[in-house]
């Protein structure tokens, strides 16, 4: 009998411990649950890890990373869902011009930004936000010619320069095809956004005389190429100009006499977010200039904080911030007529045809 009391004293407590544990799981799952969730929509790579980390750490945020491929793709899930899903999303100027004007974007609440004096007044005030009043740049881009001085038995200085025979079969060049058909335009002295299917189609012309310098089209790690010595000069993204130039020093960068492509990335709260709070807190995070200058560094984009300069290592600032005096034309590629679309189109699929061997 009281070996039985025992027992049963034994199990008892057990099961009190148990019932215990169980409460303070559940308890602990009740606190993590209401961590408020910050939903960001972007490419993938868009932060580093620890900035993520740190985020989270020091505001009492769960960070939601979800990730596009293109913005268009982007744009069309926002529509469907009204402006709902997402409370912070990054995404290209032009795709953000359509945004703000279809009301999918709500205006920033500037005391919640205070680190905002640290923007470079250099990407601000453009066509898809004029006041500044949606948007937050994250980055910027040109798109420049990158070659091998050593491999390149010409001096590259402008696009023009691709068209010369003694690059047969040397070139490379990123798959977008408003880039490299603008690119055509520029020689010809026209604009990217131009809407004369004339001028297009001229383009066309001119862009079919390149095709046997191309030997590769594509978008991903065109850099790799480069480095490896299977290019020997290429058309690219500044990403890929920061990852070429610190695996390849000796690679010259050029910014094209004809003057160039302009694009930034910049992040928005859509119009139907949750956690407004968390999206300004975040992109203020960012702006904080030394955090700011560890992202530029990872993201291998142009800084858009002036504060953020000064921090950026030596080994990447070249890279990742404007010569100084920098006053080549350049001009955003923005949203042009169905019409102008179409011809391009047409346009780079004649001229995908023409490089393929």
């Amino acid at each position: 009998m009281k070996s039985n009391f025992v027992f049963r004293t034994v199990r008892s407590a057990l099961l009190v411990a148990m019932v215990f544990v169980f409460a303070l799981s559940l308890s602990l799952l009740a606190g993590c649950s209401r961590k408020p969730t910050l939903t960001i929509y972007s490419w993938a790579g868009m932060f580093p890890q620890e900035i993520l980390d740190e985020f989270e750490r020091e505001h009492n945020f769960r960070i939601n990373y979800v990730n596009f491929d293109y913005g268009e793709t982007m744009l069309s899930r926002l529509e469907a869902s009204g402006g709902r899903g997402y409370d912070l999303i990054i995404v290209d100027d032009y795709i953000l011009e359509t945004v703000i004007q279809r009301g999918l974007a709500q205006r920033l609440d500037m005391g919640k930004l205070p680190n905002r004096h640290n923007i470079n007044p250099i990407y601000q005030g453009h066509f898809y936000d004029p006041h500044n009043l949606y948007t937050v740049p994250y980055g910027a881009g040109v798109q420049t010619i990158v070659y091998d001085p050593s491999r390149v038995p010409i001096t590259i200085n402008s696009y023009a320069d691709l068209w010369n025979p003694a690059l047969r079969n040397r070139v490379g060049t990123i798959g977008n095809y408003r880039v490299i058909n603008g690119m055509a335009l520029k020689v010809l002295g026209k604009s990217y956004n131009t809407n004369n299917l004339d001028d297009i189609r001229a383009a066309g012309e001119l862009l079919l005389q390149l095709a046997p310098n191309i030997r590769l089209i594509k978008d991903d790690m065109l850099q790799d190429d480069l480095i490896s010595g299977e290019i020997n000069a290429a058309v690219m993204y500044t990403s890929m100009v920061t990852q070429a130039k610190m695996a390849r020093p000796d690679l010259r960068v050029v910014f094209p006499t004809e003057g160039i492509g302009f694009g930034i990335m910049a992040g928005f709260i859509p119009s139907g977010a949750v956690n407004v709070d968390g999206a300004h807190a975040f992109m203020n995070f960012l702006m904080e200039p030394r955090r700011g200058a560890r992202a530029f560094e990872y993201l291998g984009y142009y800084s858009t904080y002036s504060g953020s300069d000064p921090f950026i290592s030596s080994a990447f600032r070249d890279a990742l911030t404007l010569p100084q005096g920098f006053n080549l034309e350049m001009e955003f590629i923005q949203n042009i007529s169905p019409e102008a679309e179409a011809e391009h189109s047409r346009i780079w699929t004649a001229f995908r045809a023409a490089t393929a061997r």
